[in-house]
């Protein structure tokens, strides 16, 4: 493989939130955290993002523009930025769209806290799926609207979408916007298009607008294709779309995002609301990526399917009664392992105390996920393997 996905690079001293800003995080500086670990020996895999450099030529993009020497205020006006996004939203989603439409943000998350109290009044609600990321949740609450919730089927690991729930919950008058994740976090599921025309279809009769949280779209398992739900209603103006370079290339401390918003109202009180300035630095790599990350991205996603068929094996062998599925995207595992801790309350702080593993419980995805955890996957086999070991030996001496 020509870029080394194997190579364990020491993220230590460069301020990264996986190392440096797990406490507050994960336990909000409990004292409920006392590991059996040193700081020094606690393996990272909760925070989404990677283990892996970024594409070489994101790098030599911001070395270049590093060169200029000048990082004033800056925004996006050349249009080859625009088009450079479009040309790979038409290759790898088959979906176009009108540029003029594309706005940036500092992330979708900043996004998302935005669009919220741009949307709804502030007697209005906002309808999720649960298990949920939880800035979905975070975000209603920060705006002070009331959060609504539709537990997703779980079929033995098999997730579905309950359209009887989710109807009945869009009926209510009050319900006014629904923040949509596709593919879906945790689950790592890819909405088909039936099932995307169908939620679409009970939205847009119940004038509920939908922010479709897309971030994930490029990191899909081989085989699989990702539909954007936009591409199925090119004539309605209630959905918001959601891109970014972040997870795809490892790039989320740049701080950038496309945000594809089709109704003028809203697109015009977006321009008038937010601070129009972008990292310099950020739109020559962002740009770069979608350029020159074609190759980069390929091997990345042959790697993580690897890790992905290692713990599937490694689960199989080691916790036969854990329910796994491989996901249909993201670098993502979501795991149950309900069977071996059934009273265990925070799989969280179970995991880092014991096996010096810093993971998401299902504490941390809203409702409808107990027994859960989610595991980063996007690091080298070696790191992985390390931690699953781990893993094991806490459920052991805790279960024997």
């Amino acid at each position: 493989m020509k870029y080394n996905f194997d190579e364990i690079i020491d993220r230590r001293n460069t301020n990264a939130m996986s190392l440096d800003g797990y406490r507050n995080y994960l336990f909000g500086g409990s004292d409920a955290f006392d590991s059996d670990y040193a700081d020094e020996d606690l393996i990272p895999m909760w925070i989404a993002d990677m283990e892996f450099k970024s594409p070489p030529a994101v790098t030599q993009a911001v070395k270049e523009r590093a060169k200029h020497g000048i990082f004033g205020y800056s925004q996006i006006f050349d249009p080859n930025y625009k088009q450079t996004f479009l040309n790979w939203s038409k290759q790898y989603y088959d979906w176009q769209f009108n540029t003029n439409h594309l706005v940036t943000s500092h992330g979708v998350i900043p996004a998302l806290f935005s669009l919220v109290k741009y949307i709804c009044a502030p007697d209005e609600k906002v309808l999720i799926m649960t298990p949920s990321y939880a800035f979905f949740k975070l975000a209603t609450e920060g705006g002070n609207r009331e959060l609504v919730t539709s537990d997703l089927i779980n079929d033995n690991g098999n997730y579905t979408i309950d359209f009887e729930d989710f109807r009945r919950k869009t009926e209510d008058e009050k319900v006014t916007l629904t923040i949509f994740c596709n593919p879906h976090n945790p689950t790592g599921r890819v909405w088909t298009p039936d099932e995307l025309l169908r939620l679409g279809e009970i939205c847009l009769e119940n004038n509920v607008m939908i922010i479709s949280d897309e971030i994930h779209c490029d990191l899909l398992r081989t085989g699989k294709t990702f539909t954007p739900l936009a591409r199925l209603f090119p004539e309605s103006n209630q959905i918001i779309t959601c891109m970014a370079p972040s997870k795809t290339f490892n790039m989320a401390g740049f701080m950038i995002a496309n945000i594809i918003i089709s109704n003028n109202e809203l697109r015009a009180l977006w321009k008038k609301k937010e601070i129009p300035i972008d990292n310099p630095l950020s739109i020559a790599a962002a740009q770069a990526a979608y350029s020159n990350g074609h190759e980069w991205l390929s091997g990345l996603k042959e790697y993580l399917d690897g890790n992905f068929d290692f713990l599937k094996h490694y689960l199989s062998e080691h916790l036969p009664k854990a329910i796994f599925k491989t996901p249909e995207a993201t670098y993502l595992a979501w795991v149950n392992v309900g069977a071996y801790l059934p009273d265990e309350e925070n799989l969280t702080l179970f995991f880092a105390n014991k096996a010096g593993v810093l993971l998401e419980g299902d504490n941390m995805f809203v409702a409808n996920g107990a027994g859960h955890f989610r595991l980063n996957l996007a690091c080298p086999r070696a790191r992985l393997q390390q931690g699953l070991d781990r893993i094991v030996k806490a459920i052991r001496e805790r279960t024997l």
